[in-house]
């Protein structure tokens, strides 16, 4: 404010505004407008952290509140991370690879492809020749027939990597072999086949498979969420659906997120990893997508559960239809229909019923929720890594998760969260507490208490869920209609030619049978902790903003994408260290406990300058005596 320059510049230039603060005292009240924002600059690339961006805000009451800084060494830290790779990606491709790649090509000879697949060829010769000019050296390519000299690649390829032969339609004989892949550092990224056969689609699914070599580039996470539904109350329709807009903010403070439903059968070629909160009823195609994207090597981090919660009015549970079940068995992953009760909870403000008289009355209270499990300590253990840097996270309305030994055998499985050793499961669907029936929980306890797994992390070698099968995407099309199609694709061109019409891209029918060792599943068993209700419900009883499952998800993305610069400090905040859960007795005992330390601590004190004093009259008398 006192250079009109410099503030000229920060409103223009990076639309940086004054906040007002509105101060009182017992003369007057006042408004003052200050600047509270850190740039962070580096080339053409910045971002701003904003007054509500650095701070914390701890809500005892109306007229109790607590300011504090956040976590400014992970806001700072995170920005020029993200403006220097921001930076980087608007670079040379090549600038950031220190290491030699190659492009391994397993292509049957032009005179075998499909005719759609023979230009396409010639596109891949020109697109590979063009990156190993810009590439200065560090491309290299080999292009081989898998089938040539007895086939004995073919049957490598297929071990190694469960490539087999492709067709262009269902019921085609003619077989032939088209996969792509980037060798360097150890590493093998399968670039799969574009969902359109043409040069510039080619060129960005071969950047894309490039970057993953380079640690300079923002990564990209594709969000697989559910679409809540408006409201519109003048219509007399009510919002429906979850809404995970804070999961999705907090993601892409840090990566590109791109919202996908995977109805196309394929995950987009430029996503890193893929992200699935609260799936519903995800269909064969969509199943393809998630499958044949871990077969690659990637990663899949799914939140879900066989419940699905209604938050709206009184508390209710129904069966909810991921369409992930077979898929999860098949890997050796199974979610009992049961969720988990734990006495080591979060608070929940729940509407109670509380009797007067005969008449009842409806208020809300918070209370003590043994379906939201307070996982920490031992519970979430920090070697797995994806943990790291928290110490506390709450599972709303999670299931046990089973684990079958003879599926995951060969498999790295790590055990990310559980509940506590007293924890019990139920099968109920009745989820509001009733205190006067079961107590101060609020709900029967088991029988039998024991830990319950609520996350885990699979990773090594996984057989596709469709080996053996047809591709979900070639059935598709041998299902429509040729007349419907025709007849709906004349009402369509208004009149046009036949000359005029785009023919359809016909599906490549290929199923990868079998991942390389870098695939991996990560399982969250809950289909509302990363929801904004939830969230919003968490941070009613903390009095503070609540984001630990959303951090934990976070580092589970940064984690799988071994850029890890930021687990350690992320989960830092002052009001997010919230205190181990006591029990009315324990609480009494703590508090009695310090009173007594503290007068304790004041009768020593009279002791000690009692016996000062004694000592005292005893020198003074000793001195009378002398004199």
């Amino acid at each position: 404010q006192t250079d009109p320059t410099l503030e000229q510049e920060a409103n223009e230039k990076y639309a940086i505004k004054p906040v007002p603060f509105q101060f009182a005292s017992k003369y007057q009240s006042s408004v003052v407008n200050s600047y509270f924002n850190i740039l962070v600059k580096y080339g053409d690339q910045y971002q701003v952290l904003g007054f509500r961006d650095l701070i914390d805000v701890k809500v005892r009451s109306e007229t109790d509140l607590k300011v504090n800084l956040r976590n400014p060494e992970y806001d700072i830290t995170q920005a020029i991370k993200k403006d220097l790779y921001a930076y980087q990606g608007a670079g040379e491709l090549f600038a950031n690879i220190n290491h030699p790649v190659a492009f391994k090509g397993y292509i049957s000879p032009s005179a075998k492809l499909p005719k759609i697949l023979q230009p396409f060829r010639k596109d891949l010769d020109e697109v590979l020749a063009d990156l190993q000019k810009r590439a200065d050296g560090k491309l290299s390519v080999d292009i081989v027939d898998p089938e040539a000299g007895g086939g004995a690649l073919a049957k490598q390829l297929e071990s190694d990597y469960g490539f087999s032969p492709m067709t262009a339609s269902l019921f085609d004989a003619n077989t032939f072999w088209f996969y792509m892949t980037l060798v360097g550092d150890g590493r093998t990224v399968q670039v799969p086949l574009p969902q359109t056969f043409d040069k510039s689609t080619l060129e960005h699914s071969l950047q894309a498979g490039l970057k993953r070599f380079s640690h300079g580039f923002l990564k990209t996470v594709a969000l697989v969420a559910p679409k809540s539904q408006p409201s519109m109350p003048q219509l007399g329709m009510a919002g429906g659906g979850e809404r995970f807009t804070q999961l999705h903010d907090k993601l892409a403070e840090e990566h590109n997120v791109i919202e996908t439903d995977l109805s196309s059968g394929q995950v987009p070629d430029e996503a890193d990893i893929v992200v699935l909160a609260s799936p519903q009823k995800l269909d064969d195609r969509q199943l393809f997508a998630l499958d044949q994207f871990m077969m690659r090597g990637g990663t899949v981090i799914a939140a879900t559960s066989p419940f699905d919660i209604n938050t709206h009015g009184a508390l209710s549970a129904r069966k909810n239809a991921s369409g992930l079940d077979k898929w999860l068995a098949h890997f050796g992953i199974t979610q009992e229909q049961k969720m988990v009760l734990d006495p080591q909870n979060a608070a929940f403000p729940i509407p109670v019923d509380r009797d007067i008289g005969g008449f009842t009355v409806r208020e809300t209270q918070l209370v003590d929720y043994p379906y939201f499990v307070d996982i920490r300590g031992k519970g979430m253990p920090q070697q797995g890594g994806i943990t790291s840097g928290l110490n506390q996270v709450t599972m709303t309305w999670a299931s046990p998760i089973d684990i079958d030994q003879t599926k995951s055998d060969g498999h790295k499985v790590t055990r990310l969260l559980e509940s506590s050793d007293q924890s019990w499961t139920s099968g109920s669907t009745d989820i509001q507490p009733d205190f006067r029936a079961n107590g101060k929980l609020g709900f029967p306890e088991g029988k039998t208490h024991a830990p319950q797994l609520l996350a885990v992390s699979v990773e090594g070698r996984f057989d596709s869920y469709f080996k053996g099968k047809p591709s979900p995407l070639a059935v598709a099309q041998e299902k429509s209609d040729p007349k419907q199609d025709a007849a709906a694709g004349n009402r369509a061109d208004d009149g046009k030619s036949a000359k005029d019409k785009k023919p359809e891209t016909p599906v490549i029918t290929r199923v990868i049978e079998r991942s390389p060792e870098s695939a991996r599943l990560i399982l969250f068993s809950s289909n509302s902790f990363l929801s904004d209700s939830m969230l919003n419900l968490a941070t009613a009883g903390l009095g503070t903003r609540y984001l630990k499952p959303v951090q934990l998800v976070e580092n589970a993305v940064d984690w799988s994408l071994e850029d890890r610069g930021l687990l350690a400090i992320r989960g830092r905040a002052e009001f997010s260290r919230t205190l181990d859960p006591l029990d009315r007795n324990s609480q009494v005992f703590w508090e009695y406990l310090n009173y007594g330390l503290a007068l304790f601590g004041l009768f020593v004190v009279w002791l000690i300058r009692r016996q000062i004093d004694q000592r005292s009259r005893q020198r003074y008398t000793t001195i009378l005596g002398a004199a």
